[in-house]
């Protein structure tokens, strides 16, 4: 039988808290999954994405912040061939053999009126969404949702990348036609899209330079 003894577990120390989260750093392995030899696929291998993972990676995605936990991110995965062929249709050229060859492609989109979830998502200040009600503040509410939904993107393809998917982001279509396409009433507004899948890595580019940290960062 155990005993309540009443007494209150010591503080952790300033110096245990930090080694505590300094343990949780992830290790050489895990880095090089999720930057270092990762790749932005040009090409895929053709076998199927479990559906599994495409929820585990954005569940995980929605783990990142957002301002205000707003979560404006929507994601279509474009994975039929009747889907495909609309997607297609909206691509430039140079794009459309990679994503043919990609087993699901995810158009990243922003609810412009992600605020509607605000008390549902944000309930210790549910009057954060009048902050972007109304006809006048539509552009700045448009605005939020596309920078808070770029975040999750991010996340996204980082989680996708830790769960051992290639990820090939990009630009290179006609965002009206593909707005029109599958977000016709003009509620969701499309980012970017990203092929997914297994990458092929025999069409992989070189690596291209990087800034060096001088470059382009200051410590002041």
């Amino acid at each position: 039988m155990s005993v309540d003894s009443g007494l209150v577990p010591p503080t952790p120390t300033l110096e245990e808290q930090v080694a505590f989260k300094t343990a949780r750093a992830l290790g050489e392995p895990a880095l090089r999954t999720i930057f270092s030899e990762a790749r932005t696929a040009n090409g895929f291998l053709p076998h199927p994405v479990p559906h599994e993972l495409l929820e585990r990676a954005l569940d995980l995605a929605e783990l990142g912040p957002t301002s205000a936990n707003t979560l404006p991110l929507r994601v279509v995965f474009v994975e039929s061939p009747e889907a495909k062929a609309k997607l297609i249709a909206t691509l430039m050229p140079g794009n459309v053999e990679k994503t043919t060859s990609a087993p699901v492609t995810a158009i990243f989109a922003a609810d412009t009126k992600f605020y509607e979830h605000v008390p549902r998502l944000f309930p210790q200040a549910p009057q954060f969404k009048a902050m972007f009600e109304g006809e006048d503040k539509a552009a700045y509410a448009t605005q939020f949702a596309i920078l808070n939904a770029s975040m999750q993107g991010a996340y996204f393809t980082l989680a996708a990348r830790a769960l051992g998917l290639d990820v090939g982001p990009m630009l290179g279509f006609d965002k009206a036609k593909l707005d029109e396409a599958f977000f016709p009433d003009g509620r969701f507004q499309t980012m970017w899209i990203a092929n997914l899948g297994y990458g092929d890595d025999t069409k992989l580019f070189p690596r291209n330079p990087r800034f060096a940290f001088a470059e382009i960062a200051t410590i002041l």
